[in-house]
């Protein structure tokens, strides 16, 4: 399959916008901000991942806000994370001399510093001697609301009817309009430290001295390490694991357990296009996922804080749709009305820009199998389920066994008919049979028999229907003969042999359609229409599906080179967004949780099967 060709944005606007792979992330599990190669923070919501924007300049170079901070003197650029934590580090190399800005968000365990969100920009000039020029231009509620600034015990404030926020520097700083800037230069050996706090709602301007800021970035070092050396992973790509894994912790929010997609909003699957969508709510299905690559590497507190957030902050009901939607919101609300922001023109033009889900309100029966096959993990790797999670399950399963022939809209939430995709009922084939294993292995009470029926009949389904004689290979869904790379799935759970030939053949017509150079298309919208528009870019998560069902195959040479090529495809610090563009760009959401949760995966057997 070939890809169409992307709406190319022009030169000018090219040199308005930081390309997505040119970001790092930092964060404090409960926001996030995406720092470009330049020093530029172009994409921070403050106080949640889902709070609206106070810089947004990734979604309109002119009206979003940012805060600029860089040399200012022609410089090459480089970006790399402090080893082993979320510490993100610009250097800035010029003739005279060389700098660089420690970027991070203390993680602290005080409630009330933990709701000062502060971020940090310490500044230090490494060799010779360097200028500086900062300017940061907060544009609160996604560039909406108006706002003063004024001076305050040494402090500039940003006052907006929603949100007040206080920067403190180590330099002057001058108020500019609604903005603040200012110029200084430093020498070797020489810092500078600008703090950004959230303040109202009890917590108060407070300045972030040199010291302290020395401190912060220490204990933030320690806490990072702290996490990471819990994790049992020794394998050939360390590096790139422990990375995913701490992108993954930082998609966390720490208040809840809830697990956030990605960061971002309506960064575009296809430059100029319309496939722009809200990712900074909890999918069960992605978060599933992440809880499983999180146990195979030994972080078993996060799946402990997932199964807390589903039984305490989620609503279990019956409705039109199921017991459980699709997605919740990272305090477990259930309402995400969608809405589009006309004044915001979009990554590179790219527009609607989106705030808000109505996928929310879909049918996609294979967040069942996801979520009990993650609670099986946990149960079987971290601590066994109690009564009440068990009682849940017992409740969801029957619901499955009652509605798994229904059709839905799938994993890839098409906004066209709903179908009887095969996806949908391989999870829920997965939802019974985990339940099954649970109740034998613990002796806890189950409808052995029904559910049992209800497994067997899904079973016969798939390998009846799901199959198409005519392609030699399993199928998108019922009734077409259209490939899907989601089938993927059927050996990674254990539906089907890996070496089986009907997956072998499948596996054959995957690589021959949807495959260029390793990496995998979802599916051809032309041949299954999505309800959308225009094209997308390989979809990164499958291309990491593929490497591990080559590498069950015994094609282990070739799940390699695959697994090789993928990590090519990764930015500058190892992260992915949700796609790739057919010029090897990153496009979609980022980082993305899918991604990283898949790579990890990837990894983990592809070591296994090298030995």
């Amino acid at each position: 399959m070939t890809a169409g060709v992307s709406l190319r944005p022009s030169k000018a606007d090219e040199l308005r916008y930081t390309p997505i792979a040119e970001h790092g992330m930092i964060g404090d599990m409960r926001t996030a901000a995406l720092v470009g190669t330049n020093g530029t923070i172009d994409w921070y919501c403050c106080a949640r991942f889902d709070a609206p924007s106070v810089f947004g300049a990734l979604l309109d170079a002119d009206r979003g806000g940012a805060f600029q901070l860089a040399a200012d003197v022609p410089a090459r650029t480089k970006q790399f994370y402090f080893p082993d934590t979320n510490i993100l580090i610009t250097r800035f190399f010029a003739d005279n001399g060389v700098g660089e800005v420690q970027d991070f968000m203390p993680i602290v365990d005080d409630s009330r510093e933990a709701d000062r969100h502060r971020l940090i920009r310490r500044v230090l000039c490494v060799r010779g001697s360097l200028p500086f020029i900062v300017r940061v231009a907060p544009r609160f509620d996604y560039g909406r609301s108006v706002h003063t600034v004024s001076s305050q015990q040494g402090q500039i404030v940003f006052d907006s009817p929603g949100l007040s926020l206080a920067l403190s520097s180590s330099v002057p700083v001058e108020i500019d309009g609604p903005d603040a800037c200012c110029a200084f230069t430093l020498d070797e050996g020489s810092a500078a430290v600008f703090a950004l706090d959230r303040i109202g709602d009890g917590v108060e301007p407070r300045a972030c001295p040199l010291s302290e800021a020395e401190d912060l970035f220490g204990a933030t070092v320690r806490y990072w390490r702290g996490w990471l050396s819990h994790s049992r992973y020794r394998g050939r790509w360390r590096e790139m694991v422990h990375r995913s894994a701490l992108t993954l912790k930082l998609l966390t929010y720490a208040p809840t357990g809830a697990i956030v997609a990605a960061p971002t909003t309506s960064l575009p699957e296809q430059i100029g296009g319309e496939r722009n969508w809200d990712y900074r709510y909890a999918w069960v299905r992605d978060a599933a996922f992440c809880i499983y690559a999180l146990l195979r590497l030994g972080f078993t507190d996060e799946a402990k804080a997932f199964v807390h957030f589903l039984s305490q902050n989620v609503c279990l009901t019956e409705c039109p749709k199921g017991p459980l939607q699709i997605m919740y919101g990272i305090d477990g609300r259930s309402e995400l009305p969608e809405e589009e922001l006309l004044h915001l023109e979009g990554h590179l033009g790219s527009s609607p820009v989106r705030v808000g889900n109505d996928a929310v309100n879909q049918l996609q029966l294979d967040i069942y199998g996801a979520l009990i096959d993650s609670l099986y993990l946990y149960d079987k790797w971290g601590e066994p389920l109690s009564s009440e999670h068990w009682d849940t399950i017992g409740m969801l399963v029957d619901w499955v066994c009652d509605n798994w022939d229904q059709p839905d809209e799938g994993i890839w939430e098409t906004r066209g008919k709903t179908q009887n995709f095969l996806y949908s009922q391989l999870m829920c084939w997965v939802a019974v049979e985990r339940a099954m294993r649970i109740a034998a292995h613990r002796g806890l009470p189950a409808d052995m028999v029904r559910w049992g029926k209800a497994r067997d009949t899904i079973y016969r389904r798939i390998m009846d229907r799901g199959w198409s004689g005519k392609r030699q290979a399993f199928v998108q869904h019922e009734g077409d003969d259209v490939l899907d790379a989601s089938v993927l799935m059927m050996p990674l759970a254990k539906f089907i042999s890996p070496t089986d030939p009907k997956w072998l053949s499948t596996l054959d017509a995957l690589g021959e359609e949807l495959v260029s150079d390793s990496l995998l298309y979802r599916y051809d919208p032309r041949s299954s229409p999505d309800g959308l528009r225009g094209e997308e870019g390989t979809f990164s998560i499958c291309s990491f599906w593929y490497v591990e069902a080559l590498s069950r195959a015994g094609r282990v040479d070739e799940a390699r080179l695959a697994f090789e090529k993928m990590l090519t495809y990764g930015n500058h610090l190892g992260l992915y967004a949700e796609e790739i563009g057919r010029t090897g760009e990153q496009i979609g959401n980022f980082p993305q949780a899918f991604t990283h949760l898949a790579l990890i995966s990837a990894a983990f057997n592809l070591d296994r099967a090298l030995g």
